[in-house]
């Protein structure tokens, strides 16, 4: 286990270095002088230098990479170039935002679709089974934004229940207010982890139901209930713990679409907005919290993997 966890340690340390060269390269660039837009058209050549002097564009890249990594290290997330306001008073509302709606979509989600994955491995071939498979494959070929405005028009519009529009924080609002803003993007989301979670467990359970242990357990004459929840579903943890995983980080880091669809003041919105206005200094250090949200979720992950595997625990 000790050594699984340092392995892990260092390919994660090496995804987080490769990560930051990209993300650091990235927002070099992108079109557009950030210290010209901040200040303006209107702005001298001489005013425009002197900023980026003060801010330290105008040496090398690789002293820029090296002061960012020094100071993210220490902490320092970095001044918006857009609002010379921290990064991390920026990102402290907006995390708090996102995880509200990705922690209550996980709690939804991911235990009813696994559930339905696992129901449709119990009766594969059946009627039940091949509308889980339609319906899930449907919802992984559906764009975000499609299913949104599907949802959208269906409750909004044709029903008048829930807002298309979610504005502000979580803050003073009551449980029903709560429910009314957030229903949509949270069905959303639920709909986008379900389509690969349902599938996913389906596909580990059935992979294990193969193994000769099982097919022994059937010949005994074992239920198929009996054996799915006492023995394969145990073996089969592993991999949908990595769907999970994925799922997981996912929720945190990669719901761009449904915050800018739904006007929501997320992390994500955030960082379009950082896009927007060339502020280089907000988009790294989003970047890099979303890097490191993946890498902690993959390790967890990865760990549970190993403790539910019994032949990893006590290899021959």
């Amino acid at each position: 286990m000790t050594s699984l966890i340092f392995r892990r340690l260092g390919i994660g340390l090496v995804t987080v270095i490769a990560v930051s060269f990209i993300i650091f390269l990235g927002t070099k660039i992108l079109p557009g002088d950030a210290a010209q837009i901040r200040l303006g058209q209107s702005a001298t050549a001489e005013n425009v230098a002197a900023f980026r002097a003060r801010l330290g564009l105008d040496q090398p890249y690789y002293m820029q990479y090296f002061l960012w990594a020094k100071n993210f290290l220490a902490g320092d997330l970095g001044t918006s170039l857009a609002s010379d306001v921290p990064i991390t008073e920026l990102i402290a509302d907006r995390y708090k935002n996102t995880l509200f709606v990705s922690v209550l979509t996980a709690i939804i989600g991911v235990p009813i679709s696994l559930a339905l994955g696992v129901t449709a491995a119990m009766f594969p071939g059946t009627f039940y089974d091949r509308i889980l498979t339609f319906v899930s494959v449907s919802l992984v070929a559906a764009p975000e934004f499609f299913t949104a405005t599907l949802l959208v028009l269906l409750f909004v519009f044709a029903l008048g229940i829930g807002n298309a529009v979610v504005i502000g924080s979580t803050d003073g609002k009551g449980v029903f207010e709560l429910i009314s803003h957030f229903a949509l993007p949270i069905t959303t989301l639920c709909f986008v982890i379900a389509s690969q979670l349902i599938r996913m467990s389906r596909a580990a359970v059935l992979n294990v139901m193969s193994s000769p242990y099982i097919e022994m357990a059937i010949l005994k004459g074992v239920s198929r209930k009996r054996i799915i929840f006492r023995h394969a579903l145990l073996n089969a943890i592993g991999p949908i713990v990595n769907v999970v995983a994925l799922n997981l980080a996912y929720l945190v880091t990669g719901v761009i679409v449904v915050e800018v669809y739904f006007g929501y003041n997320g992390l994500a919105t955030l960082i379009v907005q950082g896009v927007q206005t060339r502020d280089y200094v907000l988009i790294q250090g989003l970047g890099m919290i979303f890097c490191l949200t993946y890498v902690v979720l993959m390790l967890i992950a990865d760990i549970a993997a190993y403790a539910s595997n019994a032949r990893l625990r006590h290899p021959k």
